[in-house]
């Protein structure tokens, strides 16, 4: 079965990561990296996107706390920001 590309957006992505980024669309403009709390976006200056520019990357996935600070700043929406399952509470 294929799955669409709006299909793709409301599962989070195998293997698990709290951003997945849209370097796509990216202007390098690193609004979203002053906003990071825990400084874990940087530029990835080994790539250069179709815009030309150098795109933001997660440096650290396990830093990151979904707190959504870059997706709120970035003007281009290039973030989809996904939370950690929470752990089921057993009695």
């Amino acid at each position: 079965m294929a799955t669409s590309h709006l299909t793709s957006v409301f599962r989070p992505p195998l293997p698990w990561t709290p951003l997945v980024i849209a370097a796509d669309r990216c202007k390098g403009c690193e609004l979203c990296v002053a906003a990071c709390p825990k400084a874990v976006l940087a530029l990835d200056r080994g790539r250069v996107n179709a815009l030309g520019y150098h795109p933001i990357c997660l440096t650290d996935r396990s830093g990151c706390t979904s707190c959504a600070l870059c997706a709120r700043v970035c003007p281009d929406a290039v973030f989809t920001v996904w939370a950690a399952r929470r752990e089921e509470h057993r009695q």
